[in-house]
């Protein structure tokens, strides 16, 4: 599982199942990359990940959805590209609608648990 640094505490969604992370904030930011640039290479480029790692997460995602979450095309005269599958805009769509509903600022149970991390701690008393 990849693990991500944060300066402060945040809330990270994921959707695991069996081993893999199905999907989860690196999952969706290349799916919300892929639909913004049009192919698998600029997004990659643009969240600075290497393609092999691409292809990685859309397989991974592919094995878990009952089909694709992406459509590509060769090259030729008219270049390659990729574009969501509507499977793949459903997932983006969703994914950042549970994000939104879990954001601080929106959720007064998700405000109160990262404050809990913020009181300060009993002193050992001696």
């Amino acid at each position: 599982m990849t693990r991500t640094r944060h300066e402060c505490p945040t809330f990270q969604l994921r959707l695991v199942a069996d081993r893999d992370v199905v999907l989860g904030p690196g999952k969706i930011d290349l799916l919300a990359a892929i639909a913004r640039e049009g192919s698998i290479t600029a997004a990659s480029r643009a969240l600075n990940m290497s393609y092999k790692k691409a292809w990685q997460l859309i397989e991974t995602m592919n094995r878990h959805f009952p089909s694709e979450v992406i459509a590509t095309s060769t090259g030729g005269s008219t270049r390659g590209g990729a574009e969501l599958t509507p499977l793949g805009e459903e997932l983006l769509t969703r994914y950042r609608a549970i994000e939104r509903r879990l954001d601080p600022e929106a959720c007064d149970d998700a405000r109160a648990l990262l404050a809990l991390m913020t009181v300060e701690a009993p002193e050992a008393s001696s």
